[in-house]
């Protein structure tokens, strides 16, 4: 079995939608650190898993210095952005999104 791991930093800013007062439901900032890792039993044609300009192009330049409610179809919290890196590139089983110092949100696909 092959493995990666990436890790990609980005600026974003979000606003979270809740059913309780929080002041994360005005628009914020984070510099995010998200780490996705993928796996594959057999390599591509080029000896890769995925490469990793693919996974800053489809991750980072999709998110880096935007608004996440305007790109992410759901409510922008860590947890929902995990799993939004994890289901856009090939062969990840788990995203680790870091939004601040030791507050880190992972989706983990189950086999």
């Amino acid at each position: 079995m092959y493995y990666l791991t990436k890790t990609i930093e980005i600026s974003g800013a979000h606003r979270l939608e809740l059913d309780y007062p929080s002041k994360c439901t005005a628009v914020h900032g984070h510099n995010w650190k998200i780490t996705v890792y993928c796996r594959a039993k057999e390599l591509d044609r080029n000896g890769m898993i995925v490469d990793f300009a693919d996974i800053k192009r489809l991750i980072g330049d999709e998110l880096d210095h935007k608004v996440l409610n305007d790109v992410l179809p759901c409510n922008p919290t860590a947890e929902n952005l995990a799993r939004w890196c994890c289901e856009r590139i090939k062969g990840c089983y788990r995203v680790d999104v870091q939004e601040s110092e030791g507050n880190v949100a992972s989706y983990v696909v189950e086999d």
